[in-house]
């Protein structure tokens, strides 16, 4: 089992920064793209950021120059820094890992439980 925790999330007002944090535990071999996703109320789960094991890195427009993806491979952890927040950029975030437990098994997806970011007005 692989378990994944965000944490970093909160309440902030707009024009501030939040920094997000995924760490990953459990059976983990090899790890490919980590990324983060975001939910809000009453609509589909959208790709925020992910960045591969060679470091490219892929955004979805709206957060393209306020968001940063970075990842520590030392620590399979996994970071979003967004400054310059927005009320719209309020929803749950959750990361993404795509694993391998062992060099004999197949590629696999994990999810962390969603931390919630609030932007005020």
């Amino acid at each position: 089992q692989v378990h994944l925790v965000e944490s970093g999330g909160g309440l902030v007002q707009a024009g501030g920064s939040l920094r997000l944090s995924c760490a990953t535990s459990g059976r983990i071999f090899s790890i490919s793209t980590m990324g983060w996703y975001r939910q809000a109320p009453g609509k589909q789960r959208e790709l925020v950021a992910t960045i591969t094991s060679g470091d490219t890195t892929r955004y979805a427009d709206s957060v393209k120059g306020r968001f940063t993806v970075s990842r520590d491979n030392a620590k399979n952890t996994v970071i979003l820094q967004m400054n310059s927040l927005k009320p719209e950029d309020s929803a749950v975030y959750y990361c993404n890992v795509a694993f391998r437990s062992s060099p004999f098994t197949n590629w696999d997806t994990a999810w962390g439980q969603g931390t919630q970011v609030t932007v005020s007005s």
